[in-house]
């Protein structure tokens, strides 16, 4: 199975499953999914930062500063989360994510839709990223990762997740994106 072929919940605006699409289709035609944004520190606190590969479905060649990706029908956030994280650092027995906030993405201009549920966990393991979906990593401080806002594409949604993710630890909630 293609990851287009992959089956997705779809849902309405609160979250609520109405209906199942292939990816494909749900990307084609601006179903709102669900979808996890993980954000994965290793020992020394550095955040693992890559650039998708350019097959993506999705924001190819683009960087991010979550691991992470779409809910398959009928599976949970957390299961998601885990799932997600392991396959895309390449790594096994990692600690179950911390849930942290959802929000609801919307890209109209794009027509992209989808609930984000992010979440953080520390890797201590040597990670070994998924050659499918990761071009490029390094593990950066977060002085370096503001470094590179400016120099580089981002994808929108991690770039938002990102944004109500430093609100929501400077203690201000995770409204909407500064």
């Amino acid at each position: 199975m293609t990851p287009a072929d992959e089956i997705l919940d779809i849902v309405d605006e609160n979250d609520e499953v109405v209906g199942q699409a292939p990816r494909g289709e749900a990307t084609a035609r601006g179903l709102r999914h669900r979808a996890v944004f993980i954000e994965a520190r290793d020992a020394a606190g550095r955040l693992f930062v890559h650039r998708r590969t350019a097959t993506k479905l999705v924001f190819p060649s683009h960087y991010d500063m979550f691991v992470g990706g779409v809910v398959g029908a009928g599976e949970s956030y957390d299961e998601a989360a885990l799932r997600e994280a392991e396959e895309e650092l390449g790594v096994s027995g990692l600690p179950r994510p911390t849930p942290l906030f959802k929000f609801l993405h919307e890209d109209e201009g794009a027509g992209h839709s989808w609930w984000c549920y992010v979440y953080e966990v520390r890797c201590d393991l040597p990670v070994r990223p998924q050659v499918e979906e990761v071009d490029l990593h390094v593990f950066l401080t977060d002085a370096e990762l503001e470094d590179w806002l400016g120099d580089r594409v981002w994808v929108p949604d991690g770039l938002a997740a990102y944004h109500r993710l430093r609100r929501f630890r400077a203690g201000g909630g995770a409204g909407p994106a500064a």
